[in-house]
């Protein structure tokens, strides 16, 4: 656990079980919700973030203080230089879209089932680092 001011981090997942049969369905799941558990908003400082319904296009939480939105990428081991997303055109209909989401990436180390469970990094990258040309 870490302490950030007067709030506890706790990195590892919540739960260890698996849910799905394919380690990238385990890693969304598990990952996601981590986020929901421990993560605030960045934009405005509220406790929790507020999960999002599934399949929302390009967006996983939205915050129910200031309405910023996320979309959460997590991947195992280190973050590389690309952060593997969706359907090209719902992410590029999301961009040109007045609410378009703000990025939170997670790393996460890997054991035998695939997910150890404890986060290592995150990343979070305002939405307006997104312009067309990047994606």
């Amino acid at each position: 656990m870490r302490q950030d001011d007067n709030h506890w981090c706790e990195l590892g997942f919540a739960e260890q079980a698996t849910v799905f049969k394919g380690p990238t369905q385990n890693a969304r799941v598990l990952s996601e919700g981590w986020v929901a558990a421990q993560m605030f908003c960045p934009n405005c400082g509220a406790d929790r973030l507020r999960a999002l319904p599934n399949n929302s296009p390009v967006a996983d939480f939205d915050c129910a203080t200031c309405a910023e939105e996320y979309e959460v990428k997590a991947t195992k081991g280190r973050l590389g230089r690309k952060v593997v997303d969706g359907a090209y055109g719902a992410m590029t209909a999301r961009l040109a879209a007045r609410n378009n989401p703000n990025l939170v990436v997670t790393a996460y180390d890997g054991g035998p089932s695939g997910v150890s469970g404890r986060v290592t990094d995150l990343i979070v990258v305002p939405r307006y680092f997104f312009v067309q040309s990047i994606i």
